[in-house]
């Protein structure tokens, strides 16, 4: 059965709270040239239904706008985030460690010369590429299994038919 538009919307927010709700908590890790954003971990989320793809994009990109980062950090660190979960979508009939990959490529492609031109971090490029990565494998590969292996016995109860 396919998924109804009120069904999605509410999943789509609910995703778009957790994720505000993770980089606050964790706010001291989640901001920053050196950063571990454990509200990544969600990106693994459009493995099971299509609503995270926008309940992410919406989560970072109201996450980094509370969260007082600058305008092109808001836009890019966010389209960072839809392109990752978009991939992720569609790599959901591969395993899951490979589907945690695209969040981790886009990231670590996107957010270091976000952090050079739009904050004038003077650290290296290649040592910038290399952090966002090591904190994206950590938030997305790592803890994003983690919370994948714990929601994939209990699929159909927390997203009902919401996966394909």
């Amino acid at each position: 059965m396919k998924d109804n538009k009120t069904g999605f919307l509410a999943r789509a927010g609910l995703i778009a709270a957790l994720y505000i709700a993770l980089t606050f908590i964790f706010a001291p890790i989640s901001f920053g040239e050196v950063q571990l954003r454990v509200a990544e971990a969600l990106t693994v989320l459009p493995l099971f239904t299509p609503a995270a793809v926008p309940g992410l994009f919406i989560g970072c990109f109201l996450g980094n706008l509370l969260g007082g980062a600058v305008l092109p950090d808001v836009v890019f660190g966010s389209l960072a985030t839809l392109i990752g979960a978009i991939f992720t979508r569609k790599l959901r009939f591969s395993r899951p460690w490979i589907a945690t990959l695209p969040p981790v490529l886009a990231n670590s492609l996107i957010v270091p010369f976000v952090l050079r031109y739009a904050y004038g971090v003077e650290l290296p490029i290649p040592f910038m590429i290399a952090s966002v990565c090591a904190g994206e494998l950590l938030s997305c590969t790592g803890l994003g299994l983690i919370l994948y292996y714990a929601l994939n016995g209990r699929r159909k109860a927390v997203f009902g038919s919401a996966q394909e």
